[in-house]
């Protein structure tokens, strides 16, 4: 187990970081196609084909997902994995063409400090291409991919990941750009929220604040800029889910954003959870074993919240969001 999303079997991920933009794209690669859904919350989302993810729809899988920086700019990046996976032969079969299926979300980090004046067209397409192509079974955390640019209310954000087996014997895994309103931390030290989750020190062995704030910490928002946020994830499972139970997977998966950060789905928040089944595995227990599942799902995200600011690191610009080990450098255990 690597504790990360890719711990799933038939899953990679690739990044594309570019510090002097100050942002960059996740491709998240599905071998072979997933059943997949999505739970939308908060009042700004940025999307792009989430409609084929009811469970009505008629396209059964995906071929991917993008998560990227950007605003509404960064849904070109779904444009370069889908001409990668194109290229690689990969798509929903009509006649003899292949039209690769690919789900996307954006956060905004237009406003960090980097250089995004980028012309006529974006660099997105292109990042996104370069994404799939680096996608591999191991990758990296912090500050690359969707969450380069990232921020949160007190400190630096970035792309997390963690990964468990449920009680069933079920694979989870997800994967995060966290960029909130609100703040991963719990009053005003290092502590962070989603502590009781932690498994092996990963995001530094702190637990939580003693005594405990009083009303839960407080309430931290972006200041100056408070429109510029929205979490973005993936959790994926090994097990055989068809279409409903993916949404209600996608569902519970989004406790793990409750869990986690605070306050949460806002309303200049546009968080988004997509979900992932990749079939490997059978449920002897159609609902026990989806609750299991789920609820592991929603601790898995809440690490992977985590993780993304313990690993992240400042951006290299002036006035840029301090990181959490700038913040904190006593505090720091060594990599999760």
């Amino acid at each position: 187990m690597r504790n990360l999303l890719t711990d799933v079997p038939g899953l990679t991920v690739g990044h594309a970081t570019d510090l002097k933009l100050g942002s960059g794209v996740t491709a998240i690669l599905c071998h072979p196609p997933a059943v997949a859904a999505v739970d939308v919350r908060g009042g700004a989302p940025g999307t792009r084909e989430t409609d084929l993810l009811d469970p009505a729809a008629t396209v059964p899988h995906v071929d991917a997902i993008v998560l990227s920086g950007g605003s509404a700019y960064g849904l070109d990046a779904a444009s370069g994995v889908t001409s990668w996976l194109a290229a690689h032969g990969r798509g929903y079969l009509v006649k003899d063409i292949r039209v690769p299926i690919v789900p996307s979300a954006i956060l905004f980090d237009l406003l960090n400090g980097g250089d995004k004046h980028w012309g006529r067209h974006s660099p997105y397409r292109d990042l996104g291409y370069a994404a799939a192509e680096a996608a591999g079974e191991d990758f990296a955390l912090g500050s690359v991919g969707a969450g380069t640019g990232a921020t949160t209310a007190r400190v630096k954000g970035g792309l997390g990941s963690a990964s468990a087996i449920a009680p069933t014997g079920h694979r989870v895994g997800a994967l995060v750009a966290v960029n909130a309103l609100g703040c991963p931390l719990m009053g005003e030290g290092p502590h962070f929220r989603a502590a009781p989750f932690e498994r092996n020190g990963e995001f530094g062995g702190l637990g939580l604040p003693v005594p405990l704030p009083a009303d839960g910490g407080g309430i931290h928002l972006k200041g100056a800029t408070p429109k510029t946020a929205t979490t973005i994830a993936v959790v994926a499972t090994d097990a055989d889910l068809t279409s409903a139970q993916t949404r209600h997977f996608a569902v519970m998966a989004q406790d793990g954003l409750a869990l986690s950060l605070y306050p949460v789905h806002t309303p200049l928040d546009g968080d988004c959870v997509f979900a992932l089944a990749t079939g490997q595995a059978t449920l002897s227990d159609p609902i026990g074993d989806l609750l299991a599942i789920g609820t592991t799902a929603a601790a898995v995200l809440a690490r992977a919240v985590a993780r993304a600011v313990y690993e992240a690191t400042a951006l290299p610009f002036p006035g840029a969001q301090p990181a959490w080990r700038d913040l904190f450098p006593g505090a720091v255990r060594g990599r999760g």
